[in-house]
């Protein structure tokens, strides 16, 4: 300390020991940094007020000049004016402490100014918040020119009171707006008399610096009333300091406030945004809303205790986490690190309690503990708002709410609302989110949390009170306005009933198939899984197994509930198992909207088929390339074609985070061993790493890779992190990065094509790369490690240590290995494969342990969760499926291919098609038991028909050979030779007598398949894929129509093979045909986008029907021959009149789906109901249409896709149709 100032202190000695209270002045003092909490502890042991008074000089003559100052300050602070005069002579002008803390903009004027003005110094931790400074100085600098009020308004504990004296911290803006100084008073909650006080100090402290300047100008006595004290800091303010800025530190009060308008320049800071409205002058604010970033936290944490950010102990973040931003609390705890840095888990566990009066006073903040600055916040409000503040402990965090939601609690007018959260806003007591309209209003977490530890009690009748009154609101359903009130109540109602402990309405609720259509349709399927995974254990204790069925339906489903058009959820639910309380209650809606005319179907077969999916989720719109679990198994990245990067929960596919991640297809993501980072890899070239809680991009590295980034991976352990990714770059395509540098830190040789794939050892030792050059690299040797794909359909093991082939795996169809994964937990290995579907393999026992049924398209990828419980999958289906391990199996049951044949018989209904074994199956549509089961073809079955005379099937193979079976016996009745190629269709006339059968090889042959004579119809010169029977009037004669690739339309005698007709009918290929009821008409559909109506009297085209905008697939008259229905690739449907060939109505979606078709595909098949109101079509899934309207009756979606035809019972009561998996759907009205 300088002499002088020493000298000062020892002269004044005797004065400030009489006077001073130390406890009052330490608390500044610790702020400040020049006084420890141990040194606050022997002085305030000292017995006696006067004591400690003394052993604080006798400490503070042992400090520097920077202790001096703080002294000085704090006596100005706590109003002894009188006493801070006798120390001002003496104030050190520098000192290198002050210095430095005054460093930033600020000057050894801008030091003296400061100090005669009482602005308190930096905290001895300090972290700049320099958007904020400069917002405030922005505003300061409006008063240069007049008078007026600059407000900053922020919660407890937000950093106001640092922010304005960090804000006049600054040369210019002194000089050139506040040359008469800068001035701080220190206010709080204050009744007249200590306001009174506080005015008098400031008075006297002024004139004092005044005299000191001007000798002539004298003391005058101190004001004896509050406005005569006015009146002299008006006179001083005007008249002595005309440029000088007055500083209002904590204002509670408007009538405090009311005492210093005085036409000065005033800074004042407040949690009361709304005090500046009672005095005049220009007015302009400051919110402190946002709180401290996580690494400005974790700065002043490192500086409490003297170490660096990145070396904090692994609390530190949890510890800035609970803070919620607030520099009040991060600084409270950092002080008590300071004396106690060994209580990192201890405070932490405080915080994570809510122990809010275990966090001590430790600085100059005027309340003992946090909770005691939160509830001051709260005493200032009416009895009536407290009241109304304390419901808002239901709230949940970072949830912001429209007022609507408070008026249902509160039962008053949403305006009534809005007035009350006004006065809650002004107080910094609740925050409004103006962007919004309605507005929407939020707690601080930090407020929330006092709310709740302040009302544990009443915390389970507080939300009895919400749901209550939610009950009574909407006694006759929910809302279903879709704005904000109706969404907060769909996601927090469950958390209400759940709070309060009103377990039976939750029970009714979310057994409920009417709440989950409507939460669905309006929120999305992912917030319903999670509420019954997050209440599972409370629905559980009623009925687990109920739980279990709505948890399994909405899995399974999700990506359908995300369609829009919305979905029926009763016909989804009607393809529930039998025995689910989801089916049974569908089943009764169904059939009671059926005896009001509505369409429901029920899949009656269904048992035969178990579901393997624990989890269906539809991320992106396009093909999914890659997806990866967190290392803690919670979440799940994905990402693919849609240049989109997508975080959602494992559990529930609930959103978590969506960025517009690349230029490109992104091809590959993954987790660092923190899960904090995510890295992702592009057709564009870039690599890319997120920050995984917040979604913003931490760093790209866009300049070494020249070709497309295949894979990307980090390090499995924390040791040191890196990235690597491999590239098709022809030779420098495998690269090492340290995310924290810009360039890469090794890049690798020795492949020559591209590079596909790369991983670490677990013990980050080796990198493996396996390359488009057949070879795999660990660690630059050629030898093989681990699991290694083949790009044909196997799989090879190595053992690392001797590069010894240990296991080969062969998959048993043609198809190509995409991905393979190992599980860290077993022996099993997953194979991703092109034909949909994903295997496990046990590589100990070299058995296939299980089939992963469900996707639609290539499977990309596959990976195990850490611990090896689940199993997802990607593909191009555009969607990520989860698969619970220890559930799936190898499938027993036998897919069965599309073309097939179906008959009807008095109830009975039989269904004859290929097995994926290449076997022929006739099965009881009824029951689904198989009837009959042939031998293994010699050559693929391509085609199948049933005999309706005989009990005889035939089918056609890829050999072009044609076989004739008797059911049940399996004897072959006839083996018909004479195709050269594939036989295309086959098809038994109504006597039974003769086969007709088509092929690749242009011909169609008519055969008397018992005698085995046959008629060769020869004329197409192209493949022919069908034909029809044509009875012409008069003669009734039954004649052969027949088409083909070639555009042409020919009509044969069946028993000559004489070609009647010879019909050009298209420009392209002619892809279906169909003849009128009446056999008057038939119709032709091409490739060329058009469709023909034609006579079979004169073999004339009668209209051509234009408009289709693609290949026009498939048609259908109407059984009065007064419509045609037209489908084509795009899946539109088109009806026209076929007298006169108007178009009377397009059926199809308003918009395209997720297959971009109006159908989810081509619409292959097209069936009217026999009396012509209902059309039934074919695609991606089945559809009924109004005729009339043109309006979508119904809507079933198969577990697969593609269906190629659809087989309708007379009475059009029973559909049947396989889809491309090879699922038999067996279709009945409900009635």
């Amino acid at each position: 300390m300088e002499e002088g100032a020493r000298s000062c202190l020892l002269q004044s000695r005797s004065s400030l020991e009489q006077d001073i209270r130390a406890s009052y002045l330490m608390d500044h003092m610790i702020s400040d940094g020049v006084l420890t909490g141990d040194e606050e502890d022997r002085i305030r042991s000292k017995p006696t007020r006067r004591e400690q008074a003394a052993a604080l000089l006798e400490l503070l003559l042992r400090k520097d000049n920077q202790a001096y100052i703080s002294f000085y300050n704090a006596l100005i602070r706590e109003s002894y004016g009188d006493l801070a005069s006798l120390l001002h002579n003496s104030l050190p002008l520098v000192s290198p402490e002050a210095e430095k803390s005054f460093s930033d903009g600020g000057t050894r004027h801008v030091q003296a100014v400061l100090s005669e003005g009482g602005v308190p110094q930096r905290p001895v931790v300090f972290v700049s918040r320099p958007a904020l400074v400069n917002r405030v100085r922005e505003k300061l600098y409006h008063l240069q020119k007049e008078p007026g009020w600059v407000t900053v308004f922020g919660m407890a504990g937000s950093g106001k009171s640092v922010l304005a004296a960090e804000s006049v911290r600054d040369h210019a803006l002194i000089t050139e707006c506040f040359p008469g100084g800068v001035h701080w008073l220190s206010i709080g909650q204050l009744d007249r008399a200590d306001l009174l006080v506080r005015i008098q100090s400031l008075c006297f402290r002024l004139e004092q610096q005044s005299q000191e300047k001007d000798p002539s100008s004298s003391l005058h006595r101190s004001p004896g009333s509050l406005e005569e004290a006015k009146e002299r800091l008006r006179f001083l303010m005007l008249h002595r300091y005309p440029r000088s800025l007055l500083i209002l530190d904590d204002i509670w009060d408007s009538s405090v406030l009311k005492a210093f308008d005085i036409q000065c320049r005033v800074l004042l800071t407040t949690r009361d945004r709304s005090l500046a409205d009672c005095v005049s002058g220009s007015k302009s604010e400051v919110a402190v809303e946002s709180g401290l970033e996580e690494d400005q936290a974790l700065e002043i944490l490192a500086l409490y205790v003297n170490g660096k950010p990145q070396r904090l102990p692994e609390q530190a973040r949890s510890i800035v986490r609970e803070c919620k931003g607030s520099p009040l609390v991060v600084s409270l705890v950092g002080a008590l690190l300071r004396e106690f840095p060994d209580r990192w888990a201890y405070y932490l566990h405080t915080l994570q309690q809510k122990k809010f009066k275990r966090i001590r006073k430790s600085s100059s903040y005027d309340y003992d503990a946090l909770d005691q600055a939160m509830a001051a916040s709260i005493q200032v409000l009416s009895e009536e708002h407290r009241e109304l503040y304390i419901d808002l402990t239901v709230l949940e965090k970072d949830v912001k709410v429209p007022a609507k939601v408070l008026s249902v609690l509160w039962d008053l007018e949403p305006e009534e609302v809005e007035d009350v959260f006004q006065d809650f806003v002004n107080k910094s007591l609740l925050f409004r989110d103006c962007h919004h309209r309605p507005y929407l209003y939020y707690l601080h977490d930090l407020q929330l949390d006092f709310l709740a530890e302040m009302n544990r009690s009443g915390l389970e009748s507080l939300h009895t009170k919400v749901v209550r009154q939610y009950q009574q609101r909407y006694s006759q359903g929910p809302p279903t306005s879709g704005d904000e009130e109706c969404l907060y109540w769909f996601r927090f109602l469950t958390y209400h009933m759940a709070k309060a402990n009103l377990t039976q309405e939750l029970y009714s609720l979310m057994f409920s198939l009417d709440w989950v259509r409507t939460k669905a349709q309006i929120m999305g399927p992912a917030h319903l899984i999670n509420d019954y995974v997050e209440y599972g254990a409370i629905l559980d204790k009623e009925n687990s197994e109920v739980r279990g069925h709505f948890q399994e339906f909405l899995s399974l489903n999700g990506h359908q509930l995300e369609q829009r058009p919305f979905p029926d959820v009763v016909q989804l639910a009607l393809s529930q198992p039998d025995s689910s309380e989801v089916y049974r209650q569908a089943l009764l809606q169904a059939q009671e909207r059926a005896t009001r005319g509505g369409l429901y179907l029920d899949w009656v077969n269904k048992s035969s088929l178990k579901s393997l999916s624990r989890l269906v989720v539809q991320p992106h719109q396009g093909s999914i390339y890659s997806a990866c679990f967190s290392h803690d198994g919670t979440k799940i990245a994905s990402c693919g074609s849609s240049k989109t990067l997508r975080v959602f929960k494992s559990t529930s596919g609930e959103k978590l985070l969506e960025i517009q991640a690349h230029d490109d297809d992104v091809l590959c993501c993954a987790f660092s061993p923190d899960d904090h980072l995510l890295a992702t890899c592009s057709s564009d070239r870039k690599v890319k790493v997120w920050n995984v809680e917040r979604g913003t991009l931490l760093r790209v590295f866009e300049d070494e890779h020249e070709e497309q980034v295949n894979h990307c991976q980090f390090t499995n352990t924390h040791r040191r992190l890196l990235l690597a990714t491999c590239s098709n770059d022809k030779f420098m395509n495998t690269k090492l990065w340290n995310i924290n540098k810009p360039s890469s830190q090794n890049t690798m040789f020795g492949h020559l094509e591209p590079v596909n794939h790369c991983c670490f050892s677990p013990d980050d030792v080796y990198l493996s790369t396996s390359s488009s050059d057949g070879t795999l690299k660990v660690g630059g040797a050629y030898y093989n490690y681990g699991v290694v794909t083949d790009p044909s359909c196997c799989s090879q093991v190595f053992d690392v240590e001797t590069a010894a082939m240990l296991l080969e795996i062969r998959t048993s169809r043609l198809s190509t290995v995409q991905y393979c994964h190992a599980c860290p937990s077993s022996k099993l290995v997953a194979i991703a494969l092109s034909h949909y579907a994903v295997e496990l393999w046990d590589i100990e026992t070299s058995k296939k342990m299980a089939d992963c049924s469900g996707h639609l398209s290539w499977v990309h990828g596959v990976q195990f969760s850490p611990d090896g419980s689940l199993l997802l999958s990607c593909s191009d289906d555009q969607t990520v499926r989860v698969w619970e391990t220890n559930k799936v199996h190898t499938s027993s049951a036998v897919c069965l291919k599309r073309d097939s044949d179906v008959l009807f018989n008095n109830g009975d209904i039989t269904v004859v098609a290929a097995d994926n074994r290449n076997r022929l199956q006739v099965r009881n549509g009824r029951t689904g038991a198989v009837m009959f089961q042939s031998e293994d073809q010699e050559s693929r079955i391509r085609c199948t028909a049933i005999c309706t005379q005989t009990s005889a099937v035939g089918l056609g193979r890829e050999d072009g050979t044609i076989k004739v079976l008797e059911v049940p016996s399996g004897t072959s009745l006839a083996t018909l030779q004479g195709h050269t190629r594939t036989v295309l269709h086959c098809q038994f006339t109504p006597e039974g007598d003769t086969l007709i059968t088509s092929s690749e090889d242009t011909t169609i042959r008519v055969w008397r398949w018992r005698t085995g004579e046959c008629v060769v119809l020869e004329g197409h010169k192209e493949q022919v894929r069908c034909f029809s029977l044509l009875t012409t009037s008069p003669s009734s004669e039954t004649h052969l129509l027949s088409w083909s690739f070639d555009g042409t339309i020919k009509v044969w005698d069946m028993s000559s093979g004489e070609r009647l007709q010879d019909l050009v009918c298209h420009q392209g290929a002619v892809l279906a045909c169909d003849v009128s009821p009446d056999g008057q008409l038939f119709a032709t559909t091409s490739a060329d986008k058009t469709a023909k109506v034609w006579s079979s009297a004169s073999w004339e085209c009668v209209c051509l029907l234009n408009g289709h905008q693609d290949c026009v697939r498939s048609c259908r008259f109407s059984w009065d021959g007064r419509r045609l229905a037209t489908g084509d690739d795009n899946g539109e449907i088109r009806l026209w009149n076929v007298k006169d060939g108007t178009l009377l109505k397009i059926c199809s979606r308003e918009n395209k789906d997720a297959m971009d078709s109006l159908h989810g595909g081509w619409v292959t098949d097209l069936h009217f109901s026999p009396d012509n109101t209902v059309l039934l079509s074919t695609g991606g899934y089945i559809k009924w249409w109004n005729v009339e309207k043109g309006e979508a009756l119904q809507t079933f979606y198969p577990t697969g896709a593609n269906l190629k035809r659809i087989h309708v019972s007379p009475d059009f009561s029973t559909f049947v149709t396989i889809d491309n998996i090879g699922i038999l759907y067996i279709l009945k009205k409900v009635e």
